[in-house]
């Protein structure tokens, strides 16, 4: 017995922490008859791996680990602009990487749990951001993303998190919320959304295509995957917003609607510029600085739920 996509292929990715869980995933795979190879990044971008795997004949991937693992993943199933297969499958096991994606889903954080969801032939048409952010000496990078995306203080502070020091522990996201903060000043930003465009001052943008970050933060609570639609999020007025709106945040995103941030849509892509580089990270993995380009995928591969 097999999957109705043929064999899987695991792309494991040992920087999520969740090699301990590896004999587990196999054992449950085995358990349910799903034949299945292991390919491990160890010191290799899982991106190739995932390319690899699609042109030796495998259509069904899954990804274990945290969101960036799904977005090297992602990025692989690509190649001049289009997946290397016609309709390849994404499935995810987050092994308790504390991977967002799987949340908008209802689809289980741990390892067995989630093994039960490669079983039979359930798909959902995975909405994708080809995402062109802007480097260091100007030049343009452009990467699929899945999630979601910030732009500022948000950026910020996972990618001060990510700089701290080992020994903090579970305490690097306290820091890196703190130090995001002080680091970032509001700043005059031009929000272009289809044939639309708003301007004012800000001091996080959010990108989103799904609803969670942080670790289960309901940050965009009105995205949704699957609908051919980028929500944004422009958070305004004063920077204090950042922790006074943390409440309503926890309480299962029910901080919108606000007059403090202003929500857009659309249907084909946003372009965020502003009088000053902001930060731009998306699924956790930082991608440059604005402008920066959010162009919706409506559709673009299959997630296995």
């Amino acid at each position: 017995m097999t999957s109705p996509f043929g064999t899987i292929a695991v792309i494991v990715d040992p920087r999520a922490g969740i090699l301990s869980q590896l004999p587990l995933l196999e054992r449950a795979l085995d358990e349910r008859g799903l034949e299945h190879r292991f390919l491990v990044a160890n010191g290799s971008d899982p991106s190739a791996l995932a390319a690899s795997a699609l042109d030796d004949g495998y259509r069904f991937l899954v990804a274990m680990g945290n969101d960036a693992t799904i977005q090297d993943v992602v990025n692989g199933m690509f190649r001049e602009g289009r997946t290397i297969r016609e309709e390849p499958v994404l499935g995810v096991i987050g092994a308790g990487s504390g991977c967002d994606l799987v949340r908008s889903f209802g689809i289980p954080g741990d390892t067995e749990s989630a093994a039960a969801h490669l079983l039979g032939d359930n798909t959902y048409g995975l909405d994708l951001m080809k995402i062109t952010a802007t480097g260091v000496t100007g030049e343009r990078h452009t990467r699929y993303g899945h999630n979601l995306a910030q732009v500022g203080m948000g950026a910020q502070q996972v990618a001060c998190a990510a700089k701290a020091p080992a020994w903090l522990g579970g305490s690097r996201r306290f820091y890196g919320f703190w130090c995001g903060y002080l680091k970032t000043k509001a700043s005059r930003v031009t929000v272009e959304h289809d044939r639309r465009t708003w301007e004012g001052r800000a001091w996080n943008v959010v990108v989103a295509n799904a609803q969670f970050t942080g670790g289960g933060l309901r940050l965009s609570p009105r995205s949704f995957p699957g609908d051919g639609v980028l929500d944004a999020l422009v958070f305004t007025g004063p920077r204090s917003g950042a922790y006074t709106q943390l409440p309503r945040l926890f309480r299962h995103g029910d901080h919108v609607p606000d007059p403090y941030i202003q929500e857009l849509k659309a249907k084909i892509r946003f372009e965020i510029r502003s009088e000053r580089p902001l930060p731009v990270i998306a699924d956790g993995v930082a991608l440059g600085t604005t402008p920066v380009t959010f162009q919706i995928m409506p559709r673009s591969i299959l997630f296995k739920l």
